[in-house]
């Protein structure tokens, strides 16, 4: 509770932290506002898309393409504690490296709780405003899917604080980041077998969200070979545990 209550202590006054919360809240409410108006063959497809229980696969889906912005923060969180010297400070104080690490750590896990629990109401507004079916097995048919949102959201953050350790500039720190999750793993994902790349952090990391109508879109292509997502969800967690490990080395092994 004392690492956490110092770390909201920086959080909350901070402005980048409240400005990248509202993008992500402002677009989220855009897309699926948007969406209500669009119509495909004369039927809007809000009418369709809000529908429980498939409609928390979507949202999730949809949520998943801002986690770029949590990294985003974490690496802002990380990087400022080496501008300002506050790491340092913190060691001299009586904090140990270890404590450094967790204290982002609980900051991530923090985060995601706020994510999930948005992307929960939302959920069940557009669900049960203009959604068709408000029975209770509808409702909580595939509610399961934020439990890997939430995963998900952590493990993006994870990697990124990590980058911020290594890199510690922010700008750099969140290039590279971008770059790995965008460009280089996906080039490396032409480059390997389905088998092989479907273990890959950033392939484990999106499986917990797939696409809806996935199954449809692989009878017309080549279907791509993906972990269940029990399975991924594992391989997340322990990636998740390797992240935390390599930062805390970092921190480590590294001047402050």
């Amino acid at each position: 509770m004392n690492l956490l209550r110092i770390e909201l202590h920086k959080i909350l006054p901070y402005r980048t932290v409240w400005v990248i919360l509202a993008i992500y809240v402002a677009l989220m409410l855009l897309i699926l506002f948007a969406s209500s108006n669009v119509s495909i063959n004369g039927q809007e497809l809000g009418s369709q898309m809000y529908n429980l229980p498939q409609f928390w696969q979507t949202l999730t889906y949809i949520a998943s393409f801002f986690n770029l912005l949590f990294g985003i923060l974490m690496i802002v969180l990380v990087s400022d504690e080496y501008s300002f010297r506050t790491l340092r400070q913190q060691v001299i104080d009586g904090l140990s490296r270890m404590d450094l690490v967790l204290a982002k750590f609980y900051v991530a896990l923090g985060l995601g709780v706020l994510a999930t629990i948005f992307v929960l109401v939302l959920g069940l507004y557009f669900g049960l405003v203009h959604g068709q079916n408000h029975a209770s097995d509808a409702i909580f048919g595939k509610i399961d899917h934020l439990s890997y949102y939430f995963l998900q959201a952590v493990g993006y953050m994870s990697l990124a604080m990590l980058f911020g350790f290594i890199i510690r500039k922010s700008g750099l720190a969140i290039i590279a980041f971008i770059a790995y999750a965008q460009v280089v793993e996906p080039l490396i994902h032409f480059r390997l077998p389905d088998n092989l790349d479907k273990y890959m952090p950033i392939k484990v990391l999106k499986t917990l969200t797939p696409m809806p109508a996935q199954d449809v879109l692989d009878q017309m292509t080549t279907p791509t070979e993906l972990l269940s997502l029990p399975w991924a969800a594992v391989l997340a967690a322990g990636y998740i545990a390797l992240f935390w490990a390599m930062s805390f080395y970092t921190l480590k092994l590294r001047d402050l």
